[in-house]
């Protein structure tokens, strides 16, 4: 019976291949529909397709049995699944009536049968190459569809798809061949190793080609980017599964570092896909970029604008800004991206002071520093590859605030003032000014009236990701937010004090980067009887992305403010011991709190990538050292066939061969002489250690065939040579020779 089995297995095993690569596309969807489902009905589906595939694959039995015992484990897999998880199940033998519990399987029901009927619908249908590629080919479609109009980021799973439908076409050629052509594939099937060495080669190859290929900038736009920016929707600056719907917004973007400066405004989701891991003794602000010219819709002086920066040197210190005699604290930041996404800047705390190391595949002319703005800017970012991993050194400055808040205006500002970073529209709003003069009133110095504005604006605003854009009626951004829309985000709030301070005279200027991110419980709040761990580590995530204002004080240097309600800026003062505020932002920590149970789902890049990389360069490598053994031959005569001009007979091969072993024997101390004939040497040599002449007199004779004979050699003569040589080499080492003085002719 075992036997009998055995034998069937051997004739199904390419029905068996087709139900794992039935059963790896399935789980692909399943993989889609993980933070969707419940739970339980993910188990369910996942165990009616794993049953249906074993039972398919394993059990050489009528289909009409194996139907039914396939129903049957379903059934059991369900009940015991909702049980495993503490839904409602039917109890048997008990009293009452069954028929509301027995309601509770029946939704459950419904999908393990629908996974079901679909994997037998495909094991049954698709057994053609024409249908095989319909069916990976719509797979891929869909994914693809859906990668682009929801958040989640699906290119594993179309990855996972190709790669089962390129198995599943090989199996089922092989299948089609093997029914075609019988006889012929008995032949074949007695070199197994051969036939799977060949696919792992392809594969391979494919694989590795494909990890290898450039980033190449797409020639054409695809329909679905091309119709939102005809229709003039914001395209969407990441993907997410954390923000809490599905499908996108239509009218609102996701969070994310901007680029688009010039044009604030509308709204946008949370999208918590991470962007970078930083290492650092202290909570800070990741600045990025600075701005300083308001065109009142947003900031016009973009990175082409900019000035032009000078070089940048690992290991050696930056200009800064001039900051004059105010103390600092050195802050090292270890960076280490966790996203492909190519930034125009390198991230750092305050104002960077050094560049500590950066990744090796990156060229470091690529860099420059911009003085002004303390920004390190990265040429042709957007063409070229992000450095994966950096470190930089910052000086935190350690603000007195005491003092800073009795110095006049006279006092911070004795010197010129840079025009830039009091520059306003020509035709900026009255009432804008008139506003900040008002709330600024109160104040004696300027850092009381920054302060005064700052409070205004956290106190009477509304922090919100969707404002209410049907109220803006002003065609000035700063305007429409204090007057008509009065809700925003941190665009709107830090956009907003920067012109209302620059009314007032006072220089500030406008910043975007991203706020601290996030540290574990444990890091963030020491449990009882630990330490706090140092230095930290923060996860940034594109919800993290920020704006914020900085203020000149004169000799204090450029001071960060927060204007953002629910956010405080973590700087250094000198009146709290050189502690930095610690506080979380408020509204986004809310959102991703909700937005926690979705965002958990896994679509970095895995580790199994690298493993099957790994895998599919070692394949390559024993296929070359395979190639090259196999070709050993021809190598070995490469020498004389160049020198011949032709190809080698096999008496040129004998005596390519005899050249070889007398090289061997010269290096050992057995000399020939100018003079003498192959003959000659021979004899001398068995005459000087007799004991070598069992070995020498045979090559000699077959030399001498391949030379004068007119025999014909056969191919089989200079393998014998090649023999006897090997065991002439064994034999010399045991023979002690005196070296010949060479005999001049």
């Amino acid at each position: 019976m075992m036997k009998l089995w055995l034998d069937k297995l051997s004739t199904t095993f390419f029905s068996t291949l087709t139900m794992l690569w039935i059963w790896i596309i399935g789980m692909q969807w399943v993989s889609f529909t993980e933070t969707i489902w419940l739970s339980e009905t993910t188990a369910i589906v996942i165990a009616a397709l794993t049953i249906t595939a074993v039972t398919e694959a394993l059990l050489p039995i009528k289909q009409g049995y194996r139907v039914l015992i396939q129903f049957i484990l379903i059934l059991y897999c369900v009940y015991s699944l909702l049980k495993t998880h503490g839904n409602p199940v039917p109890v048997l033998g008990a009293e009452g009536d069954l028929t509301e519990e027995l309601m509770y399987l029946f939704p459950y029901l419904w999908f393990a049968i629908a996974a079901w009927a679909a994997f037998l619908f495909l094991a049954r249908w698709a057994k053609t190459k024409g249908r095989v590629l319909f069916v990976v080919g719509i797979n891929v479609i869909g994914f693809a569809v859906l990668d682009s109009f929801t958040k989640i980021v699906l290119w594993d799973e179309i990855a996972w798809v190709v790669g089962a439908g390129m198995g599943w076409l090989v199996s089922s050629h092989f299948n089609r061949f093997r029914r075609r052509f019988p006889q012929g594939w008995v032949n074949l099937s007695k070199y197994p190793f051969k036939i799977v060495a060949n696919i792992l080669v392809i594969f391979s190859l494919i694989i590795v080609a494909g990890v290898n290929m450039p980033h190449v900038k797409p020639t054409l736009t695809d329909p679905y980017t091309a119709w939102r920016e005809w229709n003039g929707v914001p395209l969407s600056g990441g993907s997410t599964t954390g923000t809490g719907t599905l499908i996108e917004s239509p009218s609102e973007s996701m969070s994310g570092y901007g680029r688009e400066d010039n044009d604030l405004g509308g709204g946008f989701n949370f999208d918590y896909s991470p962007v970078m891991s930083i290492t650092s003794d202290e909570r800070s602000y990741w600045r990025g970029e600075t701005r300083a010219v308001y065109s009142g819709t947003g900031w016009a002086d973009g990175a082409s604008s900019r000035r032009s920066g000078t070089g940048v040197d690992i290991g050696e210190e930056l200009p800064g800004e001039a900051s004059g005699s105010v103390p600092t604290k050195t802050l090292e930041q270890s960076v280490t991206m966790l996203s492909d996404t190519v930034y125009p800047v390198l991230f750092g705390a305050y104002s960077v002071r050094q560049l500590e190391s950066l990744d090796e595949d990156i060229d470091s002319d690529r860099l420059s520093w911009v003085t002004e703005g303390a920004e390190m800017h990265l040429d042709d970012a957007r063409n070229a590859d992000y450095p994966k991993s950096y470190t930089l050194t910052s000086e935190v400055p350690v603000i007195p605030i005491d003092e800073l808040s009795t110095r006049t205006y006279d006092e911070l500002y004795s010197g010129s003032i840079d025009d830039a970073y009091i520059q306003m529209p020509r035709n900026f709003p009255d009432r804008v000014s008139d506003l900040a003069e008002e709330i600024a009133a109160g104040g004696d110095t300027p850092y009381e009236k920054v302060m005064l504005l700052q409070q205004y604006l956290t106190s009477n605003f509304t922090y919100t990701n969707t404002p209410d854009l049907t109220r803006k009626k002003s065609d000035d951004f700063v305007d429409a937010f204090l007057f008509e829309i009065q809700e925003g985000y941190c665009d709107y709030f830090s956009t907003s004090l920067v012109m209302m301070t620059r009314s007032l005279d006072i220089p500030a200027r406008w910043v975007k980067g991203y706020a601290p991110g996030r540290m574990t419980a444990s890091e963030y709040v020491p449990l009882e009887g630990q330490t706090s761990i140092e230095p930290g580590n923060y996860t940034v995530t594109n919800a993290d992305a920020h704006s914020w204002v900085e203020v000149y004080f004169g000799e204090y240097g450029w001071v960060p403010i927060e204007a953002t309600p629910g956010f405080s800026m973590p700087i250094l003062t000198a009146d709290t011991d050189a502690e930095p505020v610690i506080e979380e932002e408020v509204e986004e920590e809310e959102a991703e709190d909700k937005a926690a149970p979705a965002a958990t789902s896994d679509h970095q890049q895995p580790g199994w990538v690298k493993v099957v990389v790994t895998a599919a360069v070692v394949v390559i490598v024993l296929w070359i050292l395979y190639i090259v053994w196999r070709m050993r031959i021809s190598l070995r005569f490469a020498g004389a066939r160049i020198r011949a001009g032709k190809p080698l007979t096999a008496a040129d091969k004998v005596i390519a061969e005899t050249e070889r072993w007398i090289r061997s024997v010269q290096r050992r101390g057995l000399v020939r002489q100018e003079h003498e004939t192959l003959r000659e040497s021979v004899g001398r040599w068995v005459s000087a250690h007799p004991e070598l002449g069992a070995e020498l007199r045979p090559l000699l004779q077959q030399f001498e065939a391949a030379r004068y004979s007119p025999a014909e050699v056969k191919e089989e003569q200079w393998r014998s040579v090649q023999q006897d040589a090997l065991k002439l080499k064994k034999s010399i080492k045991k023979v002690r020779i005196v070296s010949e003085k060479r005999l001049s002719t």
